[in-house]
């Protein structure tokens, strides 16, 4: 499947455990090896962790899972925290 970058922005991002991330902002490219390096992510969840006080993320492009109507990257722990504990 083949999309256009801009068609990326304002995508919600969630991991692959439903948790809600942010949402793209822009669109990192590496123009040497012609691939998207990452997604900028900004308006990011408060409540997921250790990235708390950041204004924005930088979502490897290798962790992602798909891309759709939202975008989903894989689940990676202590990172992208759920708000339900674990037990």
């Amino acid at each position: 499947m083949r999309t256009q970058v801009t068609e990326l922005f304002g995508l919600n991002v969630y991991t692959d455990k439903a948790i809600f991330i942010g949402s793209v902002d822009d669109v990192v490219i590496d123009v040497d090896q012609k691939k998207i390096d990452s997604l900028a992510v900004g308006e990011l969840n408060p409540e997921i962790g250790e990235i708390k006080g950041y204004s924005g993320l930088q979502i490897p492009f290798r962790i992602i899972k798909s891309i759709g109507d939202i975008v989903i990257v894989r689940h990676i722990p202590g990172i992208f925290k759920s708000q339900a504990k674990e037990g």
